[in-house]
């Protein structure tokens, strides 16, 4: 799974650290999920999306044979 959190969070000025705590997740959980390590909960994902004001898909991107 892709995603563009990195580029959302650098659009907002954000840093790992912030947007974890908005969500509730620890730093290392966003940079897992940055780093396609860890693919997050549908409500995690949803909560990630809320705080850039996007859609889920428009956040997280299914690649190919997913």
């Amino acid at each position: 799974m892709k995603n563009r959190i990195r580029v959302e969070r650098a659009e907002r000025r954000m840093t790992q650290q912030q947007l974890a705590e908005a969500v509730g997740v620890s730093r290392q959980t966003i940079n897992a999920i940055e780093a396609g390590k860890f693919v997050p909960s549908a409500v995690l994902a949803l909560k990630i999306a809320r705080q850039f004001e996007k859609t889920v898909e428009t956040v997280f991107q299914l690649e190919e044979g997913e």
